[in-house]
């Protein structure tokens, strides 16, 4: 059960003292408390966990402070949609707003190699009017003899060169939770030239104690990717682990599945569950072409494989898109082979743009009655 307090209602106010009171002396039932500061007001909610089935939401409702009470029955109690639950499915960091009604284009390295390239890609970025990018620092590698990254050693030119070209946010995955203070550090040196959305990759989708921990700091944003072989159900709660210690600022991407029903492609795209997380939950939902494909094919139409792949996605409503691009794919250090080239940048764009149109005019039909 959630109790949406009021707007603007404090944790030092006699009104939440009293409503905090009532609930300590609720046997078997504990509670958390979250909030949001928006640009307008400060949102609290208390989240109620335990046996809360015989609890009245009349009565819970005539609680000091109380303004709505939503009754859970859904496994997903922090980022799941609840039903009559219309709480804002959007949050806003460094500038940039996230929702499940925005789409931005997060194009950049899978790794990073040399400033060079970094810059390459940023100015490319910036001459676009794109404000987001990814860029891998540590990047966890199936052998353990292939390169897994610079780490914190690239940090601050990569800061450096996204403040540079006016990019507010940087994707970047983390494998450790020492990597949050490493990026914390970086960015302190460098005077916080941009954003970061840390990103935990597919293999660490059920690293439980990472989560747990990046969930517990509210700095940072976070990108979760589905496990490459669990079900979705397993990945959702994977996010309400972040949440539940207190980040409720998470996208929720979809990178394929491993299987070889996927093949040729390189996992099995999983595009079509854009539209599922975001009726089941109230997370901003990510594809990643890059590493659903993993080739630069073309079909006889002349598109390659990951734009048609991108125009699924974003057609049924994604929100972001992680798409891995490079100045000189083969000297890329990771995942050259599927790297778009800056070239195919201003292409790529335009084709996300003609499907998002294709989106919305399709949601103004639903919205007509006529779909």
């Amino acid at each position: 059960m959630i109790l949406i307090l009021a707007p603007n209602t404090t944790t030092d106010s006699a009104e939440f003292k009293q409503l905090e009171a009532f609930l300590d002396g609720m046997p078997d039932i504990r509670h958390r408390i979250h909030q949001e500061s928006g640009e307008q007001q400060l949102l609290t909610e208390v989240y109620l966990i335990g046996d809360t089935a015989a609890l009245s939401t009349d009565e819970m409702r005539n609680l000091p402070g109380v303004e709505r009470v939503v009754r859970i029955s859904e496994e997903y109690r922090v980022l799941g949609r609840h039903k009559d639950d219309q709480r804002p499915t959007w949050f806003e960091y460094n500038g940039v707003r996230f929702g499940q009604d925005t789409l931005h284009v997060f194009a950049g390295l899978c790794a990073v190699n040399t400033p060079q390239h970094v810059e390459a890609m940023m100015q490319a970025l910036q001459a676009h009017g794109q404000v987001c990018t990814r860029m891998g620092a540590y990047k966890p590698r199936t052998s353990p003899y292939s390169f897994q990254g610079h780490g914190k050693a690239c940090l601050p030119y990569v800061f450096e060169l996204a403040g540079k070209y006016g990019i507010k946010v940087v994707a970047m995955e983390i494998t450790h939770e020492d990597h949050v203070d490493e990026i914390v550090t970086a960015l302190e040196q460098t005077g916080n030239p941009t954003g970061v959305m840390l990103q935990i990759g597919t293999r660490n989708t059920q690293n439980f104690e990472l989560l747990k921990s990046v969930g517990r700091q509210q700095r940072f944003p976070v990108l979760l990717k589905r496990g490459f072989g669990i079900t979705l159900e397993e990945s959702l709660n994977a996010a309400e682990y972040l949440a539940s210690e207190g980040n409720r600022n998470v996208v929720f991407g979809l990178r394929g599945m491993k299987t070889n029903m996927g093949d040729p492609h390189r996992n099995f795209v999983d595009f079509a569950h854009v539209p599922v997380v975001k009726r089941l939950t109230r997370m901003p939902v990510c594809i990643d072409p890059s590493h659903s494909v993993g080739t630069r094919e073309r079909a006889p139409d002349g598109l390659l494989d990951v734009m048609h792949v991108t125009a699924q996605g974003v057609i049924a409503g994604a929100n972001m898109i992680l798409v891995d691009f490079h100045p000189e794919p083969a000297k890329a250090l990771v995942d050259g082979p599927q790297a778009l080239t800056l070239d195919e940048l201003p292409g790529f764009l335009e084709d996300v743009r003609i499907a998002r149109e294709a989106y919305e005019k399709r949601t103004q039909l639903a919205a007509s009655g006529n779909a």
